[in-house]
């Protein structure tokens, strides 16, 4: 369940890359000849939030943030292997007594 927008993700994510390129002290020039990204798709990007995976995954190299990308989506434990163990019933467990001297 997503619990906000797409957009609103957007501008977050072109927020803090904005933010990180002007704590590195990187004009947008600066920052597209270090990633290898066009400074029109640099632009294009910080205003209006549209740039391709490729281009951002670049960006994302130089700013920072690649790692954490990568940690974020790396798949969850699974805690049931297939449907079955889903619907099955849950086993009552026993109680188990030590024995009395």
């Amino acid at each position: 369940m997503l619990l906000i927008s797409l957009s609103k993700v957007q501008r977050k994510i072109v927020e803090s890359i904005r933010e990180r390129r002007l704590q590195m002290e990187l004009t947008q020039e600066g920052l597209s000849q270090r990633a290898d990204v066009p400074l029109s798709t640099l632009r294009k990007f910080e205003q209006k939030g549209s740039i391709s995976l490729d281009s951002l995954l670049k960006i994302l190299s130089v700013v920072g943030g690649l790692e954490e990308i990568v940690d974020a989506l790396k798949p969850k434990q699974q805690h049931f292997k297939s449907i079955d163990e889903v619907l099955k019933p849950e086993e009552k467990t026993t109680r188990k007594r030590g024995k009395r001297k």
